[in-house]
Protein backbone atom coordinates (compact mmCIF):
# COMPACT_ATOMS: atom_id res chain seq x y z
CA UNK A 1 0.00 0.00 0.00
CA UNK A 2 1.20 3.58 -0.76
CA UNK A 3 1.22 6.24 1.93
CA UNK A 4 -0.55 9.57 1.48
CA UNK A 5 2.52 11.37 0.14
CA UNK A 6 3.20 8.67 -2.48
CA UNK A 7 -0.44 8.65 -3.52
CA UNK A 8 -0.31 12.45 -4.02
CA UNK A 9 2.79 12.13 -6.22
CA UNK A 10 1.03 9.50 -8.36
CA UNK A 11 -2.04 11.74 -8.76
CA UNK A 12 0.15 14.65 -9.82
CA UNK A 13 2.02 12.41 -12.27
CA UNK A 14 -1.28 11.14 -13.70
CA UNK A 15 -2.59 14.69 -14.14
CA UNK A 16 0.70 15.71 -15.76
CA UNK A 17 0.48 12.81 -18.25
CA UNK A 18 -3.10 13.72 -19.13
CA UNK A 19 -2.10 17.34 -19.78
CA UNK A 20 0.87 16.22 -21.91
CA UNK A 21 -1.39 13.89 -23.94
CA UNK A 22 -3.93 16.67 -24.60
CA UNK A 23 -1.15 19.05 -25.63
CA UNK A 24 0.34 16.35 -27.93
CA UNK A 25 -2.96 15.80 -29.69
CA UNK A 26 -3.60 19.50 -30.10
CA UNK A 27 -0.13 20.20 -31.51
CA UNK A 28 -0.42 17.25 -33.90
CA UNK A 29 -3.59 18.75 -35.32
CA UNK A 30 -1.98 22.17 -35.62
CA UNK A 31 1.26 20.68 -37.16
CA UNK A 32 3.41 22.36 -34.50
CA UNK A 33 4.56 19.16 -32.84
CA UNK A 34 8.22 19.13 -34.03
CA UNK A 35 8.83 22.71 -32.85
CA UNK A 36 7.21 22.19 -29.44
CA UNK A 37 9.15 18.95 -28.86
CA UNK A 38 12.38 20.78 -29.46
CA UNK A 39 11.31 23.61 -27.14
CA UNK A 40 10.20 21.18 -24.42
CA UNK A 41 13.54 20.20 -22.93
CA UNK A 42 11.84 17.92 -20.40
CA UNK A 43 10.90 15.58 -23.28
CA UNK A 44 14.58 15.19 -24.19
CA UNK A 45 15.64 14.82 -20.59
CA UNK A 46 13.20 11.91 -20.19
CA UNK A 47 14.49 10.12 -23.32
CA UNK A 48 18.11 10.68 -22.32
CA UNK A 49 17.50 9.19 -18.88
CA UNK A 50 16.03 6.08 -20.50
CA UNK A 51 19.02 5.72 -22.90
CA UNK A 52 21.50 6.20 -20.05
CA UNK A 53 19.89 3.31 -18.20
CA UNK A 54 20.11 1.03 -21.26
CA UNK A 55 23.79 1.78 -22.02
CA UNK A 56 24.75 1.76 -18.41
CA UNK A 57 23.39 -1.77 -17.96
CA UNK A 58 24.35 -3.39 -21.31
CA UNK A 59 26.35 -6.13 -19.58
CA UNK A 60 23.26 -7.15 -17.63
CA UNK A 61 21.15 -7.18 -20.80
CA UNK A 62 23.67 -9.40 -22.68
CA UNK A 63 23.88 -11.83 -19.77
CA UNK A 64 20.09 -12.03 -19.62
CA UNK A 65 19.88 -12.84 -23.36
CA UNK A 66 22.54 -15.58 -23.09
CA UNK A 67 20.87 -17.13 -20.02
CA UNK A 68 17.53 -17.09 -21.80
CA UNK A 69 18.97 -18.88 -24.85
CA UNK A 70 20.65 -21.54 -22.66
CA UNK A 71 17.39 -22.07 -20.77
CA UNK A 72 15.54 -22.63 -24.07
CA UNK A 73 18.25 -24.86 -25.58
CA UNK A 74 18.89 -27.19 -22.65
CA UNK A 75 15.63 -27.15 -20.69
CA UNK A 76 12.75 -26.40 -23.05
CA UNK A 77 14.12 -28.29 -26.09
CA UNK A 78 14.90 -31.62 -24.32
CA UNK A 79 11.64 -31.54 -22.37
CA UNK A 80 9.28 -30.74 -25.23
CA UNK A 81 11.25 -32.20 -28.18
CA UNK A 82 11.61 -28.87 -29.96
CA UNK A 83 14.64 -27.38 -31.64
CA UNK A 84 16.73 -29.68 -33.82
CA UNK A 85 13.83 -31.09 -35.82
CA UNK A 86 12.24 -27.68 -36.17
CA UNK A 87 15.58 -26.14 -37.08
CA UNK A 88 16.12 -28.87 -39.70
CA UNK A 89 12.61 -28.35 -41.08
CA UNK A 90 13.15 -24.61 -41.21
CA UNK A 91 16.49 -25.09 -42.93
CA UNK A 92 14.96 -27.44 -45.48
CA UNK A 93 12.04 -25.14 -46.04
CA UNK A 94 14.52 -22.48 -47.11
CA UNK A 95 16.12 -24.88 -49.64
CA UNK A 96 14.84 -24.81 -53.18
CA UNK A 97 15.25 -27.30 -56.05
CA UNK A 98 18.34 -26.63 -58.17
CA UNK A 99 18.18 -23.83 -60.68
CA UNK A 100 17.44 -24.60 -64.30
CA UNK A 101 14.96 -24.23 -67.12
CA UNK A 102 11.84 -26.14 -68.15
CA UNK A 103 12.23 -25.16 -71.80
CA UNK A 104 9.25 -25.19 -74.15
CA UNK A 105 5.76 -26.26 -73.07
CA UNK A 106 5.21 -30.03 -73.24
CA UNK A 107 8.48 -30.89 -75.02
CA UNK A 108 10.70 -29.03 -72.56
CA UNK A 109 14.36 -29.29 -73.60
CA UNK A 110 14.03 -32.78 -75.10
CA UNK A 111 15.03 -31.80 -78.64
CA UNK A 112 18.33 -30.27 -77.56
CA UNK A 113 18.99 -33.19 -75.21
CA UNK A 114 18.54 -35.76 -77.98
CA UNK A 115 20.40 -33.67 -80.57
CA UNK A 116 23.51 -33.57 -78.38
CA UNK A 117 23.64 -37.38 -78.55
CA UNK A 118 24.19 -37.21 -82.31
CA UNK A 119 27.20 -34.91 -82.08
CA UNK A 120 30.86 -35.66 -81.42
CA UNK A 121 30.50 -34.03 -78.01
CA UNK A 122 27.57 -35.79 -76.29
CA UNK A 123 27.90 -33.93 -72.98
CA UNK A 124 27.35 -30.51 -74.61
CA UNK A 125 23.76 -30.39 -73.29
CA UNK A 126 25.01 -31.01 -69.75
CA UNK A 127 28.00 -28.70 -69.98
CA UNK A 128 25.96 -25.74 -71.22
CA UNK A 129 23.57 -25.97 -68.27
CA UNK A 130 26.33 -26.75 -65.82
CA UNK A 131 28.01 -23.46 -66.78
CA UNK A 132 24.73 -21.60 -66.22
CA UNK A 133 23.30 -23.30 -63.13
CA UNK A 134 26.04 -25.43 -61.56
CA UNK A 135 26.77 -29.16 -61.47
CA UNK A 136 23.22 -30.01 -60.40
CA UNK A 137 20.34 -28.44 -62.31
CA UNK A 138 16.73 -29.03 -63.25
CA UNK A 139 15.36 -29.49 -66.72
CA UNK A 140 12.37 -31.02 -68.52
CA UNK A 141 13.14 -33.88 -70.91
CA UNK A 142 11.32 -36.93 -72.25
CA UNK A 143 8.00 -35.70 -70.88
CA UNK A 144 8.93 -35.16 -67.24
CA UNK A 145 10.71 -32.68 -64.95
CA UNK A 146 14.12 -34.05 -64.03
CA UNK A 147 17.03 -33.03 -61.84
CA UNK A 148 20.33 -33.74 -63.56
CA UNK A 149 23.51 -34.34 -61.56
CA UNK A 150 26.98 -34.07 -63.08
CA UNK A 151 28.56 -34.11 -59.61
CA UNK A 152 30.33 -37.40 -58.73
CA UNK A 153 29.60 -36.98 -55.02
CA UNK A 154 25.89 -36.42 -55.60
CA UNK A 155 25.80 -39.37 -58.03
CA UNK A 156 27.43 -41.58 -55.40
CA UNK A 157 24.74 -40.75 -52.84
CA UNK A 158 21.96 -41.36 -55.38
CA UNK A 159 23.38 -44.75 -56.37
CA UNK A 160 24.09 -45.92 -52.82
CA UNK A 161 20.70 -44.97 -51.35
CA UNK A 162 18.96 -47.62 -53.42
CA UNK A 163 15.51 -48.64 -52.17
CA UNK A 164 15.50 -46.42 -49.07
CA UNK A 165 15.33 -42.98 -50.63
CA UNK A 166 15.65 -43.62 -54.37
CA UNK A 167 14.07 -46.28 -56.57
CA UNK A 168 14.66 -47.07 -60.26
CA UNK A 169 12.80 -44.89 -62.70
CA UNK A 170 12.72 -45.80 -66.39
CA UNK A 171 10.71 -44.64 -69.41
CA UNK A 172 7.22 -46.10 -69.51
CA UNK A 173 8.08 -48.27 -72.52
CA UNK A 174 10.82 -50.03 -70.51
CA UNK A 175 8.46 -50.63 -67.57
CA UNK A 176 5.72 -51.99 -69.85
CA UNK A 177 8.10 -54.31 -71.67
CA UNK A 178 10.00 -55.70 -68.69
CA UNK A 179 7.25 -55.78 -66.09
CA UNK A 180 7.24 -55.06 -62.36
CA UNK A 181 9.11 -58.29 -61.48
CA UNK A 182 12.12 -57.39 -63.59
CA UNK A 183 15.52 -57.33 -61.91
CA UNK A 184 15.75 -53.72 -63.14
CA UNK A 185 12.56 -52.77 -61.28
CA UNK A 186 12.41 -54.77 -58.04
CA UNK A 187 13.73 -53.37 -54.77
CA UNK A 188 14.49 -54.45 -51.23
CA UNK A 189 15.40 -57.94 -50.11
CA UNK A 190 14.43 -59.69 -53.35
CA UNK A 191 16.66 -57.42 -55.43
CA UNK A 192 19.59 -57.93 -53.06
CA UNK A 193 19.05 -61.68 -53.11
CA UNK A 194 18.94 -61.92 -56.90
CA UNK A 195 21.93 -59.59 -57.28
CA UNK A 196 23.98 -61.64 -54.80
CA UNK A 197 23.10 -64.98 -56.44
CA UNK A 198 24.05 -63.92 -59.98
CA UNK A 199 27.03 -61.82 -58.90
CA UNK A 200 28.49 -64.64 -56.82
CA UNK A 201 28.13 -67.07 -59.71
CA UNK A 202 29.76 -64.77 -62.30
CA UNK A 203 32.63 -63.83 -59.97
CA UNK A 204 33.48 -67.38 -58.93
CA UNK A 205 36.93 -68.67 -60.06
CA UNK A 206 35.33 -71.99 -61.09
CA UNK A 207 32.99 -70.22 -63.50
CA UNK A 208 35.77 -68.04 -64.94
CA UNK A 209 38.05 -71.04 -65.48
CA UNK A 210 35.31 -72.89 -67.38
CA UNK A 211 33.95 -69.99 -69.40
CA UNK A 212 37.40 -68.82 -70.52
CA UNK A 213 37.73 -71.82 -72.86
CA UNK A 214 34.24 -71.24 -74.28
CA UNK A 215 35.02 -67.58 -75.01
CA UNK A 216 38.34 -68.50 -76.64
CA UNK A 217 36.67 -71.00 -78.94
CA UNK A 218 33.88 -68.58 -79.93
CA UNK A 219 36.33 -65.75 -80.63
CA UNK A 220 38.71 -67.90 -82.69
CA UNK A 221 35.86 -69.36 -84.74
CA UNK A 222 34.45 -65.91 -85.49
CA UNK A 223 37.83 -64.42 -86.41
CA UNK A 224 38.63 -67.24 -88.83
CA UNK A 225 35.30 -66.67 -90.57
CA UNK A 226 36.24 -63.03 -91.17
CA UNK A 227 39.33 -64.11 -93.07
CA UNK A 228 37.29 -66.41 -95.30
CA UNK A 229 35.34 -63.39 -96.52
CA UNK A 230 38.43 -61.82 -98.04
CA UNK A 231 38.09 -64.00 -101.13
CA UNK A 232 34.39 -63.24 -101.58
CA UNK A 233 32.50 -60.29 -103.01
CA UNK A 234 31.87 -58.99 -99.47
CA UNK A 235 35.26 -58.73 -97.76
CA UNK A 236 34.15 -55.96 -95.40
CA UNK A 237 33.53 -56.98 -91.78
CA UNK A 238 31.02 -54.85 -89.89
CA UNK A 239 32.57 -55.17 -86.48
CA UNK A 240 29.60 -53.94 -84.46
CA UNK A 241 27.39 -56.72 -85.84
CA UNK A 242 30.05 -59.43 -85.67
CA UNK A 243 30.95 -58.80 -82.04
CA UNK A 244 27.27 -59.01 -81.13
CA UNK A 245 27.13 -62.49 -82.67
CA UNK A 246 30.07 -63.59 -80.52
CA UNK A 247 28.80 -62.18 -77.25
CA UNK A 248 25.17 -63.24 -77.73
CA UNK A 249 26.10 -66.90 -78.04
CA UNK A 250 28.35 -66.69 -74.97
CA UNK A 251 25.66 -64.86 -72.99
CA UNK A 252 22.93 -67.41 -73.80
CA UNK A 253 25.32 -70.22 -72.87
CA UNK A 254 26.08 -68.58 -69.52
CA UNK A 255 22.40 -67.98 -68.74
CA UNK A 256 20.78 -71.23 -69.92
CA UNK A 257 23.36 -73.48 -71.63
CA UNK A 258 21.76 -73.28 -75.09
CA UNK A 259 24.26 -74.25 -77.80
CA UNK A 260 24.49 -73.04 -81.40
CA UNK A 261 21.61 -74.29 -83.53
CA UNK A 262 17.94 -73.65 -84.16
CA UNK A 263 17.13 -72.71 -80.57
CA UNK A 264 19.98 -70.19 -80.50
CA UNK A 265 18.81 -68.63 -83.78
CA UNK A 266 15.21 -68.50 -82.53
CA UNK A 267 16.25 -66.74 -79.31
CA UNK A 268 18.42 -64.27 -81.20
CA UNK A 269 15.69 -63.41 -83.70
CA UNK A 270 13.02 -62.89 -81.06
CA UNK A 271 15.34 -61.02 -78.74
CA UNK A 272 16.14 -58.50 -81.49
CA UNK A 273 12.40 -57.82 -81.72
CA UNK A 274 12.11 -57.41 -77.95
CA UNK A 275 14.82 -54.78 -77.56
CA UNK A 276 13.38 -52.65 -80.37
CA UNK A 277 10.54 -51.82 -77.99
CA UNK A 278 12.68 -50.46 -75.17
CA UNK A 279 12.39 -46.90 -76.47
CA UNK A 280 9.06 -46.45 -78.21
CA UNK A 281 5.50 -45.25 -77.69
CA UNK A 282 4.00 -47.49 -74.96
CA UNK A 283 0.89 -48.35 -76.99
CA UNK A 284 -0.08 -52.02 -76.71
CA UNK A 285 -2.23 -52.25 -79.83
CA UNK A 286 -1.66 -54.36 -82.96
CA UNK A 287 0.62 -52.65 -85.43
CA UNK A 288 2.53 -50.63 -82.85
CA UNK A 289 6.15 -51.37 -81.89
CA UNK A 290 5.31 -52.10 -78.25
CA UNK A 291 2.76 -54.74 -79.23
CA UNK A 292 5.26 -56.50 -81.52
CA UNK A 293 7.95 -56.50 -78.83
CA UNK A 294 5.58 -57.89 -76.20
CA UNK A 295 4.54 -60.67 -78.57
CA UNK A 296 8.20 -61.52 -79.22
CA UNK A 297 8.90 -61.60 -75.49
CA UNK A 298 6.00 -63.99 -74.94
CA UNK A 299 7.39 -66.35 -77.59
CA UNK A 300 10.79 -66.23 -75.86
CA UNK A 301 9.19 -66.85 -72.48
CA UNK A 302 7.49 -69.96 -73.80
CA UNK A 303 10.87 -71.47 -74.72
CA UNK A 304 12.66 -70.32 -71.56
CA UNK A 305 9.85 -71.60 -69.31
CA UNK A 306 10.21 -75.04 -70.89
CA UNK A 307 13.99 -75.01 -70.32
CA UNK A 308 13.55 -73.96 -66.69
CA UNK A 309 10.81 -76.51 -66.03
CA UNK A 310 12.75 -79.36 -67.68
CA UNK A 311 15.83 -78.46 -65.68
CA UNK A 312 13.87 -78.47 -62.43
CA UNK A 313 12.37 -81.89 -63.16
CA UNK A 314 15.80 -83.30 -64.07
CA UNK A 315 17.34 -81.94 -60.87
CA UNK A 316 14.60 -83.48 -58.75
CA UNK A 317 14.86 -86.89 -60.46
CA UNK A 318 18.63 -87.10 -60.19
CA UNK A 319 18.61 -85.52 -56.73
CA UNK A 320 21.60 -83.42 -57.68
CA UNK A 321 20.17 -80.10 -56.60
CA UNK A 322 23.02 -79.30 -54.25
CA UNK A 323 25.92 -81.25 -55.74
CA UNK A 324 28.68 -79.91 -57.96
CA UNK A 325 29.13 -76.47 -59.45
CA UNK A 326 26.20 -74.87 -61.27
CA UNK A 327 26.45 -74.86 -65.06
CA UNK A 328 24.53 -71.66 -65.71
CA UNK A 329 22.31 -68.97 -64.22
CA UNK A 330 19.22 -71.21 -64.32
CA UNK A 331 21.01 -73.78 -62.14
CA UNK A 332 22.00 -71.11 -59.65
CA UNK A 333 18.49 -69.66 -59.37
CA UNK A 334 16.81 -73.08 -59.08
CA UNK A 335 19.18 -74.19 -56.32
CA UNK A 336 18.74 -71.09 -54.17
CA UNK A 337 16.58 -71.81 -51.11
CA UNK A 338 16.17 -68.26 -49.84
CA UNK A 339 18.49 -68.66 -46.87
CA UNK A 340 20.39 -65.48 -47.74
CA UNK A 341 17.37 -63.22 -47.09
CA UNK A 342 15.66 -65.42 -44.48
CA UNK A 343 12.57 -66.15 -46.58
CA UNK A 344 13.32 -69.89 -46.87
CA UNK A 345 11.40 -69.83 -50.14
CA UNK A 346 12.54 -70.85 -53.60
CA UNK A 347 12.12 -68.44 -56.49
CA UNK A 348 8.98 -69.00 -58.63
CA UNK A 349 9.63 -70.55 -62.04
CA UNK A 350 7.93 -67.68 -63.89
CA UNK A 351 10.09 -65.19 -62.00
CA UNK A 352 13.24 -67.08 -63.02
CA UNK A 353 12.13 -67.33 -66.66
CA UNK A 354 11.32 -63.64 -66.96
CA UNK A 355 14.56 -62.48 -65.39
CA UNK A 356 16.69 -64.82 -67.53
CA UNK A 357 15.42 -62.88 -70.56
CA UNK A 358 15.90 -59.51 -68.88
CA UNK A 359 19.49 -60.35 -67.91
CA UNK A 360 20.21 -60.61 -71.63
CA UNK A 361 19.43 -56.92 -72.20
CA UNK A 362 22.42 -55.25 -70.46
CA UNK A 363 24.81 -57.98 -71.59
CA UNK A 364 23.73 -58.01 -75.23
CA UNK A 365 24.71 -54.42 -76.03
CA UNK A 366 27.42 -53.33 -73.61
CA UNK A 367 30.20 -55.90 -74.17
CA UNK A 368 30.15 -55.97 -78.02
CA UNK A 369 30.08 -52.17 -78.14
CA UNK A 370 33.16 -51.90 -75.93
CA UNK A 371 34.92 -54.42 -78.18
CA UNK A 372 33.95 -52.39 -81.25
CA UNK A 373 34.87 -49.00 -79.82
CA UNK A 374 38.18 -50.24 -78.44
CA UNK A 375 39.13 -51.30 -81.98
CA UNK A 376 38.01 -47.90 -83.31
CA UNK A 377 40.04 -45.94 -80.74
CA UNK A 378 43.08 -48.17 -81.32
CA UNK A 379 42.73 -47.65 -85.09
CA UNK A 380 42.90 -43.89 -84.52
CA UNK A 381 45.86 -44.17 -82.12
CA UNK A 382 48.75 -46.20 -83.62
CA UNK A 383 50.98 -45.74 -80.57
CA UNK A 384 48.37 -47.25 -78.23
CA UNK A 385 47.82 -50.10 -80.69
CA UNK A 386 51.56 -50.78 -80.80
CA UNK A 387 51.78 -50.95 -76.99
CA UNK A 388 48.76 -53.25 -76.82
CA UNK A 389 50.21 -55.60 -79.46
CA UNK A 390 53.57 -55.69 -77.70
CA UNK A 391 52.03 -56.64 -74.35
CA UNK A 392 49.79 -59.34 -75.83
CA UNK A 393 52.51 -60.73 -78.15
CA UNK A 394 54.69 -61.25 -75.10
CA UNK A 395 51.95 -63.25 -73.35
CA UNK A 396 51.33 -65.33 -76.50
CA UNK A 397 55.06 -66.05 -76.82
CA UNK A 398 55.25 -67.28 -73.23
CA UNK A 399 52.27 -69.57 -73.74
CA UNK A 400 53.65 -70.94 -77.02
CA UNK A 401 57.02 -71.67 -75.46
CA UNK A 402 55.59 -73.33 -72.35
CA UNK A 403 52.85 -75.20 -74.18
CA UNK A 404 50.39 -74.21 -71.48
CA UNK A 405 46.85 -73.10 -72.12
CA UNK A 406 45.54 -69.69 -71.11
CA UNK A 407 44.08 -69.19 -67.65
CA UNK A 408 41.52 -66.46 -67.03
CA UNK A 409 44.05 -64.72 -64.78
CA UNK A 410 46.45 -64.38 -67.74
CA UNK A 411 44.07 -62.13 -69.61
CA UNK A 412 42.99 -59.82 -66.79
CA UNK A 413 46.57 -59.37 -65.52
CA UNK A 414 47.71 -57.41 -68.61
CA UNK A 415 47.91 -53.82 -67.30
CA UNK A 416 47.93 -51.91 -70.57
CA UNK A 417 45.09 -54.04 -71.97
CA UNK A 418 43.02 -53.23 -68.89
CA UNK A 419 43.93 -49.57 -69.37
CA UNK A 420 42.61 -49.71 -72.95
CA UNK A 421 39.35 -51.24 -71.71
CA UNK A 422 38.99 -48.67 -68.90
CA UNK A 423 39.70 -45.77 -71.26
CA UNK A 424 37.13 -47.06 -73.76
CA UNK A 425 34.57 -47.37 -70.97
CA UNK A 426 35.35 -43.83 -69.82
CA UNK A 427 35.03 -42.21 -73.24
CA UNK A 428 32.03 -44.16 -74.54
CA UNK A 429 30.20 -45.34 -71.46
CA UNK A 430 27.37 -47.66 -72.51
CA UNK A 431 25.45 -46.80 -69.34
CA UNK A 432 25.56 -43.04 -69.90
CA UNK A 433 23.18 -42.22 -67.05
CA UNK A 434 21.25 -43.76 -64.18
CA UNK A 435 17.58 -42.86 -63.63
CA UNK A 436 16.17 -42.76 -60.11
CA UNK A 437 13.05 -41.39 -58.39
CA UNK A 438 13.04 -39.76 -54.94
CA UNK A 439 10.64 -41.31 -52.41
CA UNK A 440 10.93 -38.27 -50.12
CA UNK A 441 12.50 -34.84 -50.01
CA UNK A 442 16.28 -35.36 -50.09
CA UNK A 443 19.09 -32.90 -49.51
CA UNK A 444 22.51 -33.68 -51.02
CA UNK A 445 25.38 -31.19 -50.77
CA UNK A 446 22.94 -28.32 -50.30
CA UNK A 447 20.70 -29.36 -53.21
CA UNK A 448 17.05 -30.20 -52.56
CA UNK A 449 15.57 -33.08 -54.57
CA UNK A 450 11.78 -32.93 -54.00
CA UNK A 451 9.72 -36.03 -53.38
CA UNK A 452 8.49 -37.62 -56.60
CA UNK A 453 11.10 -35.96 -58.82
CA UNK A 454 13.32 -38.03 -61.09
CA UNK A 455 17.08 -37.74 -60.85
CA UNK A 456 19.36 -38.39 -63.79
CA UNK A 457 22.86 -39.18 -62.52
CA UNK A 458 24.98 -38.43 -65.59
CA UNK A 459 27.95 -40.81 -65.55
CA UNK A 460 29.30 -39.67 -68.93
CA UNK A 461 29.46 -36.04 -67.76
CA UNK A 462 31.68 -37.08 -64.85
CA UNK A 463 33.90 -39.18 -67.14
CA UNK A 464 34.33 -36.29 -69.59
CA UNK A 465 34.87 -33.53 -67.01
CA UNK A 466 38.31 -31.92 -67.21
CA UNK A 467 38.22 -31.46 -63.43
CA UNK A 468 38.33 -35.26 -63.14
CA UNK A 469 40.46 -36.21 -66.16
CA UNK A 470 43.16 -34.25 -67.94
CA UNK A 471 42.34 -33.78 -71.63
CA UNK A 472 39.16 -35.86 -71.31
CA UNK A 473 38.46 -35.88 -75.07
CA UNK A 474 41.73 -37.71 -75.80
CA UNK A 475 42.06 -41.49 -75.84
CA UNK A 476 44.85 -42.01 -73.29
CA UNK A 477 45.17 -45.57 -71.91
CA UNK A 478 48.36 -44.53 -70.11
CA UNK A 479 46.36 -42.36 -67.72
CA UNK A 480 45.35 -45.53 -65.87
CA UNK A 481 48.99 -46.25 -65.04
CA UNK A 482 49.38 -42.91 -63.33
CA UNK A 483 48.94 -42.37 -59.62
CA UNK A 484 45.40 -41.42 -58.67
CA UNK A 485 43.65 -42.98 -61.66
CA UNK A 486 41.58 -45.62 -59.90
CA UNK A 487 38.92 -47.85 -61.39
CA UNK A 488 37.25 -47.86 -57.96
CA UNK A 489 36.81 -44.09 -57.77
CA UNK A 490 33.36 -42.49 -57.74
CA UNK A 491 34.64 -40.54 -60.75
CA UNK A 492 34.73 -43.75 -62.79
CA UNK A 493 31.40 -45.59 -62.79
CA UNK A 494 30.87 -47.35 -66.15
CA UNK A 495 29.06 -50.23 -64.45
CA UNK A 496 26.85 -48.13 -62.19
CA UNK A 497 27.26 -48.33 -58.43
CA UNK A 498 25.72 -49.15 -55.08
CA UNK A 499 23.44 -52.15 -54.68
CA UNK A 500 22.83 -52.23 -58.43
CA UNK A 501 26.47 -52.35 -59.48
CA UNK A 502 26.59 -54.58 -62.55
CA UNK A 503 27.12 -58.16 -61.26
CA UNK A 504 28.84 -59.15 -64.50
CA UNK A 505 31.52 -56.46 -64.59
CA UNK A 506 34.43 -58.88 -64.04
CA UNK A 507 33.01 -61.33 -66.58
CA UNK A 508 32.64 -58.46 -69.09
CA UNK A 509 36.28 -57.41 -68.68
CA UNK A 510 37.41 -61.01 -69.13
CA UNK A 511 35.39 -61.40 -72.33
CA UNK A 512 36.74 -58.15 -73.82
CA UNK A 513 40.31 -59.03 -72.81
CA UNK A 514 40.14 -62.42 -74.55
CA UNK A 515 38.75 -60.85 -77.73
CA UNK A 516 41.41 -58.13 -77.88
CA UNK A 517 44.24 -60.60 -77.20
CA UNK A 518 43.39 -63.02 -80.01
CA UNK A 519 42.46 -60.25 -82.44
CA UNK A 520 45.66 -58.20 -82.13
CA UNK A 521 48.02 -61.20 -81.88
CA UNK A 522 46.67 -62.97 -84.97
CA UNK A 523 45.34 -60.25 -87.29
CA UNK A 524 45.81 -56.74 -88.57
CA UNK A 525 43.03 -54.54 -89.88
CA UNK A 526 42.20 -51.30 -91.60
CA UNK A 527 39.14 -49.44 -90.33
CA UNK A 528 37.04 -47.15 -92.47
CA UNK A 529 35.96 -43.74 -91.23
CA UNK A 530 33.03 -43.94 -88.82
CA UNK A 531 31.32 -41.81 -86.17
CA UNK A 532 29.98 -42.60 -82.72
CA UNK A 533 26.32 -41.89 -81.91
CA UNK A 534 25.40 -41.55 -78.23
CA UNK A 535 21.59 -41.65 -78.25
CA UNK A 536 19.63 -43.60 -77.12
CA UNK A 537 22.66 -45.82 -76.49
CA UNK A 538 26.23 -45.69 -77.72
CA UNK A 539 26.85 -47.19 -81.16
CA UNK A 540 28.77 -46.50 -84.36
CA UNK A 541 26.96 -44.88 -87.24
CA UNK A 542 28.23 -47.31 -89.92
CA UNK A 543 28.79 -50.34 -87.65
CA UNK A 544 32.58 -49.82 -88.03
CA UNK A 545 33.54 -51.44 -91.36
CA UNK A 546 37.03 -53.05 -91.29
CA UNK A 547 39.23 -55.14 -93.60
CA UNK A 548 40.95 -57.98 -91.70
CA UNK A 549 44.26 -59.64 -92.69
CA UNK A 550 46.21 -62.42 -90.93
CA UNK A 551 49.52 -61.36 -89.37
Amino acid sequence: MLNDEEQAVCRDYKVDLQERLKKFIRMSVENTLPLKIIQDSSFFRLRMEEMKWVFGNWELICISIVLGWLFYKYLIVPKWGLGDNQEEECRRSRLQPPRGSSGWPLIGETIEFIASGFTSHPVSFMEKRKSLYGKVFKTHILGRPIIVSTDPDVNKVVLQNQGNVFIPSYPKSVIELLGESSILQINGGLQKRLHAIIGGFLRSPQFKARITKDIENSVKLALSSWIDRKNTHHPIVYLQDETKKITFQILVRVLMSVEAGEDMEFLKREFMEVIKGLICLPIKLPGFRMYKSLQAKERMLKMVRKIVNDRKIAMEKKETKDSGSPNDAIDVLLRDTGESDGTQQRLPLDFISGNIIEMMIPGEDSVPMIMTLAVKYLSDNPLALSCLMEENDELKKRKDESGEGYAWTDYVSLPFTQGVISETLRMANIINAIWRKALEDVEIKGYLIPKGWCVLASLTSVHMDEENYENPDEFDPWRWEKTGASVNSNKFTPFGGGQRLCPGLEFSRLEISIFLHHFVTSYTWVAEEDQIVYFPTVKTKRKLPIMVTPR
